[in-house]
């Protein structure tokens, strides 16, 4: 697993990891179960098989998802999510929301262009009878309000050497 180096801080190293947009969209695909490449590619059109490929081996170096390699000819590989992977999941609910509360995209959107919801969607967790949302986390605890560091006061002052 690669450490993250920007500035230490684990947003930025977290933004390193899950930055490109490819790599969601794969988590995304790789939520209801493992998928092939084929697959993959099908469900992630327009990714050319290089930029997927490119992107499997980073996440799998980074230890999201799990490269299964069955062998054989035609040879068959798929891929699946690792547990350090399926906790993104709360940030791919967190994302849809956002979507829909901005007015992104609709599911539909989706359904009428492609003919199908994707894995991840609610509307079909609905449809299967999934009443519990997967999800959730609880919410971080409220830090407490006590005295914040103090900023240095604005100095204007022109200092002329």
């Amino acid at each position: 697993m690669r450490r993250r180096k920007i500035d230490g801080c684990p947003i930025a190293g977290a933004l390193q990891l899950i930055g490109d947009k490819w790599t969601l969209l794969v988590v995304r695909d790789l939520y209801s179960g493992p998928k092939r490449t084929t697959e993959l590619l099908e469900e992630l059109h327009p990714i050319s098989s290089r930029t997927l490929m490119g992107r499997l081996r980073e996440m799998e170096q980074d230890n999201l998802i799990l490269r299964v390699n069955y062998g054989g000819l035609p040879r068959r590989v798929e891929y699946e999510l690792t547990e350090r992977g399926r906790r993104l999941l709360p940030l791919l609910d967190a994302l849809m929301r956002t979507g829909q509360t901005l007015d992104c995209n609709d599911c539909e959107d989706r359904k009428q262009q492609l003919g199908y919801y994707c894995a991840f969607c609610p509307l079909l967790r609905e449809e299967a009878g999934a009443t519990t949302e997967v999800f959730r986390e609880e919410p971080p605890p409220v830090r407490d309000s006590g005295p914040q560091p103090g900023r240095r006061p604005k100095d204007d002052s022109i200092v002329l050497l």
